[in-house]
């Protein structure tokens, strides 16, 4: 059986996204057990070379993890011609130029979003990682959850008949720095630093509206930063530059209506931190991460305003579990194997750089919007630029 070594420069690894998700669940776990094994029988053993800043951070994850290889050099890992992959989880003002590099250095690429800090800059790196020939993708992790798939499911079945409305509400109180440490990096809060819930959310929207409900068309988006000041990693207090919250609604191709409440100044009292509720004309569904909801038509009660007695309708108990219909692992996980596939063997892949630059469009135009006040129609996409 032939196998083969795919050496993977991972960037940003130190950060908690890069660490836990890309390196220890997806990238390591792939790699504990046993590789990717291809249609013919090849084998694609990942093997990480960590990249960064700060030389203390890799060498203990190096030490911890029994990995040999890792360097605060990126010009040297990518001049490394045994290195075929490039992966990217730094903060986003500096993924763009890294991104540039690896791709001159005939690496494929794979990296978190937003892509760059606006659309030109993502539009750019997509066509020039086309035109460079290399293969090249973008976190869309979203895709890959339970919950999401149980909707893509009943989606693919027709039970909602004509898909009406979408809602969604994400998000969580991240603590201000003070009394309770943030449980965010503070660069999130400050603009300046490639910060805001809107650049950090709005891509995840307009893959998960595009892939299941068809491309937006139309946005009209209020920012807000709620919590103005907050205090660092060290304990320095800063101004918060960045939005915290963001409310945007979606109108889609077909006619349907999303609208999106992202924030990080809200309590939860939801089973979820992040849930889609969907209404059409034959049934409606609520997803979360991880589990799917569902109300046929049929099922549906018929509720009689009247706010002068008690509500004694169980309206929660009237929806039923939608079960599992495959097992499903980590989300990254399952997108990193197939961007492996792809990038070594060629398989399908539509989740590239063009897909990336789409959801950094969105949350371009969604801050426009806030600033002027306005609804801004969404451009459609030159036909070379879909997947």
């Amino acid at each position: 059986m032939t196998s083969i070594d795919v050496r993977i420069a991972m960037n940003g690894v130190t950060g908690r996204m890069g660490h836990r998700q890309h390196l220890v669940r997806s990238v390591l776990a792939l790699r504990e057990e046993g590789g990717i094994r291809l249609a013919d029988g090849t084998t694609l053993r990942p093997e990480p070379v960590l990249v960064g800043r700060d030389g203390a951070r890799l060498r203990e994850l190096a030490e911890r993890y029994g990995l040999a290889h890792w360097s605060t050099d990126l010009d040297a890992v990518l001049a490394d011609p045994s290195v075929t992959v490039y992966f990217d989880a730094q903060a986003t003002c500096a993924r763009e130029e890294a991104l540039r590099k690896a791709i001159a250095a005939g690496k494929h690429v794979y990296c978190e979003k937003p892509t760059a800090a606006d659309h030109a800059g993502a539009l750019a790196l997509a066509r020039l990682a086309r035109d460079a020939g290399v293969r090249h993708g973008v976190v869309q992790d979203k895709l890959f959850l339970p919950g999401v798939r149980g909707l893509r499911r009943l989606l693919d079945d027709g039970f909602f008949g004509r898909v009406l409305s979408v809602r969604g509400e994400f998000g969580y109180w991240v603590f201000e720095g003070d009394r309770q440490p943030a449980q965010r990096p503070s660069w999130n809060y400050r603009a300046q630093d490639g910060g805001g819930i809107t650049g950090d959310m709005f891509p995840h929207w307009e893959y998960l509206l595009r892939e299941l409900f068809g491309p937006v068309r139309s946005v009209q988006a209020h920012m807000a930063t709620h919590i103005p000041r907050r205090w660092d990693e060290k304990g320095v207090p800063y101004e918060a530059t960045a939005d915290d919250a963001a409310y945007g609604i979606f109108e889609l191709e077909g006619g349907a209506v999303a609208q999106f409440n992202s924030s990080w100044a809200v309590r939860v009292h939801r089973d979820e931190l992040l849930e889609l509720q969907v209404d059409g004309t034959e049934g409606s569904a609520v997803a979360g991460l991880r589990g799917c909801r569902v109300q046929h038509r049929t099922d549906t009660p018929r509720p009689v305003w009247d706010p002068d007695v008690p509500c004694t309708e169980d309206f929660r108990g009237q929806w039923r579990q939608v079960p599992d219909g495959e097992a499903c692992g980590n989300a990254f996980k399952a997108q990193w194997e197939l961007f492996l596939r792809h990038a070594v063997a060629g398989e399908p892949w539509r989740w590239d750089l063009f897909a990336g630059a789409r959801g950094v469009r969105l949350a371009e135009l969604a801050r426009r919007s806030s600033a002027e006040g306005r609804r801004l129609p969404v451009p459609r996409d030159a036909p070379r630029e879909l997947p």
